[in-house]
């Protein structure tokens, strides 16, 4: 693969007004994103989402540092040169932004007649977009009689109507519910599978990076936190705001009222963070041990077909045998013993003491 985005220590300032200073809202961003990959950009409001899609797409310009996308200088780019690099983007919005007075037909075909199609190639475009977004039928129709799913299908197929090397998802799923969510999702995963386009997504959702995304970017006050491949971000994450999105999903370790109600039910409460070390070696090293277990709280989810997440464990055990079996797991990943038979402990792995 060969690099689609390149972002080299850029920084975004907005002058000034009366009634406020400057605001920077991009610090020092270094970010890559190679050709045909899936990448997350994600982080609260605020964080500086918005301004990097403006420089991705050319509607914004750095004031330091320097921006390429597909071979263009955004910084040193005509305002020729930057509608020519838009023509090779596609954009999905958060509020679909269809013409309401177009059909859905109609809203597909506006941006290949911009392009200058010929009338006799638009037809046959629409109605094979519109069958690859699973709305076929639905082409004489207004978007006031669509659902919110069926909206942003019409905005997919209308991004990728001219062929765009590049597709930015702004907030793409964030006004549609949870099932939906996970239609429009493979619905893109297939877009780069079979089209070969590359998507940056912007969004605070964590379930839409670990569902869809190959490399993801947390940003947090207009600067890169932590970034690169997904799992290897959420597993070990190397900023407080990376565990807050992981915890948001995996329920992390008990605490308060939770944990004082599972410590009523006896025996040794110990949480042990699941990672490249699955659910299934930790039950083999309690079996091996000769340790009783149950899991009493926490969650696993699943990035890219591995699992991540925490999970706490009720063991029932002599000292010894819990003790040898948090040993051994400690040495391969993230242990909390939230109550021993005589005291509260702590152990950890390589990731330091939790």
């Amino acid at each position: 693969m060969t690099g689609i985005i390149s972002f080299d220590r850029v920084s975004k300032a907005f002058p000034g007004t009366r009634r406020g200073p400057v605001v920077d809202a991009l610090e020092e961003v270094d970010l890559e994103v190679e050709r045909g990959s899936i990448v997350g950009v994600i982080g609260y409001s605020g964080a500086g989402k918005s301004t990097l899609v403006r420089l991705i797409n050319g509607l914004e310009k750095p004031t330091g540092g320097s921006v390429n996308v597909l071979g263009v200088d955004v910084g040193k780019a005509s305002e020729t040169e930057l509608r020519g690099l838009r023509a090779r983007i596609g954009m999905i919005f958060q509020q679909f932004n269809l013409f309401n007075s177009r059909t859905v037909r109609g809203n597909v075909a506006y941006p290949l007649k911009v392009a200058g199609w010929k009338r006799a190639d638009i037809a046959p475009r629409v109605a094979e977009l519109l069958d690859f977004v699973g709305i076929g039928d639905k082409a004489g129709r207004y978007p006031r009689a669509l659902s919110g799913g069926q909206k942003q299908r019409v905005g997919i197929a209308r991004a990728i109507a001219a062929n765009p090397e590049l597709l930015l998802a702004d907030e793409a799923t964030s006004a549609l519910d949870p099932q939906t969510t996970g239609e429009v999702l493979a619905l893109l995963k297939e877009i780069n599978r079979r089209l070969g386009i590359t998507i940056v997504v912007i969004t605070h959702q964590i379930s839409v990076v670990h569902e869809l995304c190959d490399q993801v970017v947390v940003m947090d006050g207009g600067r890169v936190v932590d970034s690169g491949d997904t799992y290897r971000v959420f597993a070990h994450p190397r900023a407080a705001l990376t565990e807050r999105f992981v915890a948001a999903v995996t329920q992390g370790v008990p605490a308060g009222d939770t944990l004082d109600s599972l410590l009523v039910g006896g025996g040794t409460l110990v949480s042990v963070d699941v990672n490249e070390f699955t659910s299934e070696d930790i039950d083999e090293v309690f079996e091996k041990h000769g340790v009783r277990r149950a899991v009493v709280f926490g969650g696993v989810t699943d990035i890219r077909g591995r699992q991540l997440g925490t999970l706490t464990y009720r063991l029932q055990a002599g000292a010894d045998a819990v003790a040898e079996a948090v040993g051994e797991l400690a040495v391969r990943t993230k242990v909390s013993v939230l109550r021993g038979s005589s005291a509260t402990v702590q152990a950890s792995g390589s990731e330091g003491v939790s």
